[in-house]
């Protein structure tokens, strides 16, 4: 966040020198293991539901990437506004591992899935939040609504760009696509205070899966990689 690691040292770091606009105060009894987990992972998934997607309660909602920390997260904190989820995964083996995290509906991906949401809702979904990214972006399109809305938030498919691209074509008409690539500012310190909170109350569950050390960065890396993770990955120092 606020560009560690790409524009200043700090993206791995036991100690790092950082802007003072990207430092909250807040007050917890939760552990470092556990307060780890929370900062990105709110600040993007709250700005992705509500500043971009504008979420409404009774709405439908697509997470693609649904087993990622923020497809996660995303679904608990939709539910608790009254909208209808359906998550994504690759792996069958996941299923419950959604159905358990709240979502209504769980579509097994291999990449085009707009067939199968359309025999859940036929009339498609009103938001779609785009974890995968370029590689399945078409797709989530196809998945709209009249006047939906999809975000792109994640590239968990590492393709940062797209070989064709045709807005009209591509986006259904009256659709909309945004994107949401937070900063600090889409944050306040009484949002960060107020999440912390319903954490150490339990009323919402972070899905951590593992604790890595600072030395096993890599191993974390390839854990992801191998799509082994059913939630937050944490790096301690």
């Amino acid at each position: 966040m606020g560009g560690m690691g790409r524009f200043f040292d700090g993206g791995y770091a036991e100690y790092a020198l950082v802007p003072l606009e990207i430092v909250f105060p807040f007050e917890s009894n939760l552990s470092w293991e556990t307060l780890g987990a929370i900062p990105e992972m709110f600040q993007t998934v709250s700005g992705s539901l509500n500043q971009a997607l504008e979420i409404q309660s009774g709405e439908t909602l697509l997470i693609r990437g649904g087993t990622s920390s923020i497809g996660m997260l995303a679904c608990q904190l939709a539910k608790t506004k009254g909208l209808k989820l359906i998550s994504t995964t690759r792996n069958p083996d996941k299923k419950d591992t959604l159905i358990k995290n709240g979502a209504d509906h769980v579509v097994i991906d291999n990449g085009n899935v707009a067939d199968q949401i359309r025999e859940i809702f036929p009339d498609g979904v009103n938001k779609v939040l785009e974890l995968i990214g370029t590689r399945t972006l078409k797709d989530s399109l196809k998945c709209l609504a009249t006047k939906g809305m999809v975000c792109m938030t994640g590239i968990l498919g590492n393709e940062w760009t797209m070989k064709d691209f045709t807005p009209m074509g591509d986006i259904p008409s009256l659709g909309r696509l945004t994107v949401y690539m937070g900063e600090s500012k889409n944050l306040s310190k009484e949002l960060l205070q107020e999440f912390i909170n319903e954490v150490e109350q339990g009323s919402i569950k972070l899905n951590i899966d593992k604790f890595y050390r600072l030395d096993q960065v890599a191993e974390a890396h390839q854990y992801m990689e191998d799509n082994k993770a059913r939630g937050k990955i944490v790096v301690l120092t």
